[in-house]
């Protein structure tokens, strides 16, 4: 069953980040940072994430957005200030689709939520340092079943606990 972690927002935190990823590197497939960690590109933090460049990133070397194929999904991964992300979630959608993503993964609002838009699953983990909808910080585990289109999305405080009511499953639209 292939599993990606999904986190964004950090600003700044080093060992509650290296310590999510310690706990989770080995039993997933991929390992998403949506922007704003402002460290450095070749941190040891950031080692081993596939990432997108936040507003408050300022290494020149990093990429606005990520395009990454995990089995059979392909997964669009940006910070969302790019996106309008706060206003609507159209631009992320529309962008997702050019890249013929399966999944579109943002942060920027430091707001959870998960959502299908258009046959995509549109996520945010909420921010790992700074949430704004809710007290605990958090990150995500997007999660199916090899060859099939239903993804699990499960929430997690970043001391490693599942958050109670926070899991939803979908189903995909059709492959473009």
């Amino acid at each position: 069953m292939p599993k990606v972690l999904v986190i964004s927002d950090s600003h700044g935190l080093t060992d509650e980040l290296m310590q999510v990823k310690q706990r989770h590197e080995q039993e997933t497939d991929a390992m998403i940072h949506c922007g704003d960690s402002e460290l450095a590109t070749d941190s040891e933090e950031l080692k081993g994430f596939y990432y997108a460049k936040g507003n408050c990133d300022l290494e020149p070397d990093m990429n606005e957005e990520q395009v990454v194929d995990v089995g059979d999904l392909r997964f669009f991964v940006g910070h969302g200030h790019l996106l309008q992300v706060k206003q609507t979630l159209m631009p992320i959608f529309y962008r997702a689709e050019e890249t013929g993503a399966d999944v579109a993964c943002f942060g920027h609002s430091h707001m959870l939520g998960a959502e299908k838009v258009g046959g995509k699953l549109v996520m945010n983990p909420g921010s790992c340092r700074l949430p704004r909808d809710r007290e605990e910080p958090t990150y995500a585990m997007v999660e199916w079943t090899k060859g099939e289109r239903t993804l699990k999305v499960t929430y997690y405080h970043m001391n490693g606990s599942k958050l109670d009511n926070l899991e939803m499953t979908m189903e995909l639209g059709e492959k473009n």
